[in-house]
This record gives structure tokens, sequence and C-alpha cells, in this order.
């Protein structure tokens, strides 16, 4: 399939140098961005023929077949909508949007139109993930009692990640991954979230701890910018353990079982595991789905709430928002 991309920065650099590590699994056709001149100098770098200044122009594009959104977070909804409204099918960059009642807008207008769109959770589909479900399914650790998660770096764009004026802070850029990691642990409907947010000058969040409580189960997750923190969920069972290093991207997982050694479980990526979710998303729309079985919509508005709560108990509104 023949992919646009919607912005040209950091993200839309990885999604554009995956695409060209797939060995023709897919291309690129045109990309957009508010000024001309980067859309020019992205689309020189990658050899991309179609160039825009607007995601509408891009998605007008016939040789378009389907569209990633990697623009900030503020943008994301009305991008969505206005994609939706040209007929072509979306990958969006996470988190989705800025809270879960853009996310139902999205989604409904996009059921209303009949187009494919999805949330780009590329964690999710890591193919090490496949085999966690296995031990799981399995009972070799038992029952789940808890999920611990961690992730913290260090940036020097820190004006950029903190600024409220597009969604900015740590729980939308990585908090994300920690609460679904823990979802995809315990489910998506915690019976209670409690939390507590350290705030910046920006006026966002800068270090989040979030706890979530699912039947006999909790989850543990801390996320920052601004602190280095090794990248880690660790799920425990009555029986035993697994231990997930890179939970956001992991190719290896641990398991300490009552029973047996403690052993790994490696499922090496083709790419760099973004590889994954262009896959499911093209798969999708060649099977003529409106949405993922593996990364549904309900899924991506029950973390949205999720982080709703945690903002609202901690008084953070974005100035855009209502």
């Amino acid at each position: 399939m023949k992919w646009g991309i919607v912005s040209t920065g950091v993200m839309a650099t990885v999604f554009a140098d995956t695409v060209r590590a797939m060995d023709g699994e897919a291309t690129l056709c045109a990309v957009a961005s508010r000024s001309m001149e980067s859309a020019n100098a992205f689309a020189d770098r990658y050899g991309i023929p179609g160039r825009y200044d607007s995601c509408e122009a891009l998605a007008r594009d016939p040789e378009v077949d389907i569209v990633y959104i990697a623009t900030p977070h503020n943008h994301h909804a009305e991008d969505m909508k206005r994609i939706i409204a040209c007929g072509k099918p979306i990958l969006c960059e996470k988190s989705f949007t800025v809270n879960a009642q853009e996310a139902r807008e999205v989604f409904a207008l996009a059921q209303e139109k009949g187009v494919f769109v999805m949330e780009a959770f590329w964690t999710k589909l890591c193919p090490v993930y496949r085999e966690v479900e296995r031990v799981l399914a399995s009972g070799e650790i038992g029952e789940i009692r808890a999920v611990t998660a961690q992730y913290g770096y260090t940036t020097a764009r820190q004006a950029r990640k903190f600024d409220a004026s597009l969604a900015g802070g740590t729980l939308l850029d990585i908090g994300v991954y920690a609460v679904g990691f823990a979802c995809m642990c315990l489910g998506y409907a915690p019976d209670a979230i409690s939390s507590q947010l350290i705030m910046n000058d920006a006026g966002t969040d800068a270090i989040d701890a979030i706890t979530l409580r699912r039947g006999d189960a909790v989850a543990q997750l801390t996320c920052a910018i601004g602190a280095q923190i090794p990248v880690k969920g660790v799920i425990y069972g009555t029986k035993g353990r697994m231990e997930i290093p890179e939970f956001k991207n992991p190719q290896v997982v641990t398991v300490y079982a009552e029973d047996r050694a403690p052993y790994e479980i490696r499922r090496p990526f083709d790419v760099n595991g973004y590889e994954y979710e262009i896959r499911e998303a093209m798969a999708c729309v060649a099977a003529g789905k409106l949405h993922s079985e593996h990364i549904t919509p309900a899924q991506t508005v029950a973390v949205m709430e999720i982080m709703d709560a945690v903002r609202a108990q901690n008084g953070l509104k974005f100035p855009f928002e209502k």
C-alpha cells in the first residue's frame, strides 16, 4: 500500500525509515506539513513524490491508500476528522487524542463514513507479547496479583515536550505506554484509579505515579520526562513472575516459575518493532475492516478515559480544553 505521512517530525522520520526497511511491503507516496519547505525537504530525503501543506490536500491525492498521522497530540482529532471526510484509512500515533471524548468522536465519525482508523500503539503488536499471553494462559506463573511498569528519560527538548498548548507532558507522551501495558495485563476497566503528578513550570506533568486496581490485582506505574528511569515491566503471579525489559517495545521476556529454572523467550523484530503496526493496519484495510481486532476502538477509548481520570485527579487541564 502507498502511505501518506502527516508531519515531518521525529516519529514521521521513524515511520519513514521503517517503511523503507520493509523491502517493498509498503511505499511512501506523499507527505504533508504546515510548511512546504519542510514537506519538500522530507520528501527529497525519502524520494517521496507527493508534497502538501495540509492533511486535506494529502488525503485528496488519489495515489494515497492510507495515512499515518504523527502531528502533536492536540492536532490528532481534527487531522483525523479531515482525513476521514476524504475517505482515507488512518493509523494515528499515540496518544490517540487529547481526551476520551475526542477519541469517541473520531471513532463515531469513522464508523459513520466507513473508514478504517487505528491507534499506533505498537507495543501491543510486538511478537514477544504473544508469548507473554501464552505463558499467562498456561497458568505457569499463576494468577496475576501485581503489575509494575516504569519508564523515564531526559531530553534537551523539554520546552517542546512540556508545552501545554500542544497537550504536552509525561502522561500523554509516555505514560500511555505504562497505562496500556497495565491494561493489557489486567483488562481495560480498572475498579479504582489513584495518582500523583509532579508538575513543572510549564503547567504540565513531569513525573507520574499511577496505581490501578482490578479485582485482586494492582498495577503501579511510574513515568517521567527529566529523570533516567530504566524501561521495565514486571507481571507478578501467585506462582512466579515475568520480567519484560523495554516493555514498550520488547524482544525478550524472562519467566520465573516455581517448578522450573528461569528461562528467556526471545522474539526479535524484523525491523525495529514499528513494522507490526504498519502490517496490521494494511491487513485490516485490505480485508475491508473498519478497525483492528488487536487494537480496538474500545481499548483506545478506555486508555484515554484512565488518563482523563488521572488528569482530573491532579487538576491538569490543557488551555484549549473546554
